[in-house]
């Protein structure tokens, strides 16, 4: 009758449990206060995003996803059907994005205000309003890197152009023209002054042929001008175009101050939480181990307990072992 009686006890210990279990599995699941259902219609991929993910309203917990599909009105996008409270100020300039948890990958739909009316948004053609989606942070640093890398490209081909054979070897032909004007220069001066040195009843040179030399060297001059004025302007042009706003060394810094914004939030945040995650999880292990070496020792120890604990010395009812004795 005894054992019959622990028997009964422990079913019923295990039934309170296991009611206990499912009111408590009830209460976290349940949902609390009244929910609208909106849509978001994304064209870039959603991975990451599962069901009863979290809806925050500037992070602030406002819902749940409750559905994942294809778009059926517009095809190749991501239908996106989420349960917000009454409560969240859901106007027609509310827009979505998908956010990200650190480094697991989990993704969450995050709601904010943007440029527009603030009067609440409703629906159009029957079904439940619709939420404009747009690019997340990591979209949009992906659509940028990209960008940046076609535009790097183009930079440095066009630096490759004008640095090529064929404009250096304008540039050196420009360089010997100057020293040619230059010397032309030189033998002018040199020319007048033996003109104007010329004693009398020297013979002088012609003025005819004066002129011809100082044609000549204004010439060689002018065409080395031409030449030099063409390969400043082109490497000026060059020089503006990376330069310039919105250019590449521009869009270069911009994706550079991303990825130090987005390093500094994974070392403040995430890496503290997911060691944190780890200590618990380590801790845990070692309950569950503890916990299956007793139900070892002892399985009875599931049904009817751990038992008194046996009287120790100079305890009622002691009994000493037979070697002591």
């Amino acid at each position: 009758m005894e054992n019959k009686a622990h028997a009964l006890a422990a079913g019923a210990f295990v039934m309170a449990v296991a009611a206990l279990l499912v009111a408590m599995a009830w209460w976290l699941s349940r949902e609390g206060g009244v929910r609208v259902t909106y849509e978001l219609s994304s064209r870039e991929p959603v991975t990451g995003l599962f069901l009863q993910a979290a809806v925050r309203f500037k992070g602030v917990p406002v819902g749940k996803v409750t559905a994942i599909s294809f778009d059926a009105k517009v095809p190749g996008n991501v239908l996106v059907r989420v349960a917000v409270d009454t409560n969240a100020p859901i106007t027609q300039a509310t827009f979505g994005t998908l956010g990200y948890q650190g480094v697991t990958g989990i993704a969450h739909v995050q709601l904010d205000d943007g440029a527009g009316p603030k009067t609440p948004l409703e629906s159009i053609d029957g079904g439940p309003p619709r939420i404009p989606m747009r690019p997340g942070l990591m979209g949009r640093i992906t659509d940028q890197g990209t960008q940046l890398l076609m535009q790097v490209e183009e930079a440095t081909r066009r630096i490759n152009q004008l640095l090529a054979p064929e404009n250096q070897r304008l540039l050196m032909g420009a360089v010997d023209s100057a020293g040619e004007a230059a010397q032309g220069y030189r033998q002018l001066a040199a020319d007048l002054r033996a003109v104007l040195a010329t004693p009398a009843g020297v013979p002088k040179i012609s003025v005819p042929e004066l002129m011809n030399t100082t044609r000549s060297t204004l010439q060689s001059l002018q065409a080395t001008s031409g030449e030099t004025r063409q390969a400043v302007a082109e490497v000026g042009q060059a020089v503006r175009r990376l330069n310039e706003k919105g250019g590449a060394v521009d869009r270069l810094s911009e994706g550079v101050d991303a990825l130090a914004h987005s390093a500094d939030t994974l070392n403040a945040t995430t890496l503290p939480r997911l060691n944190r995650m780890t200590e618990d999880a380590t801790r845990a292990a070692r309950q569950v181990g503890r916990t299956a070496g007793n139900l070892s020792e002892n399985p009875q120890s599931l049904l009817y307990g751990n038992g008194p604990v046996a009287p120790g010395p100079g305890e009622p009812g002691f009994t000493a072992p037979a070697a002591v004795q």
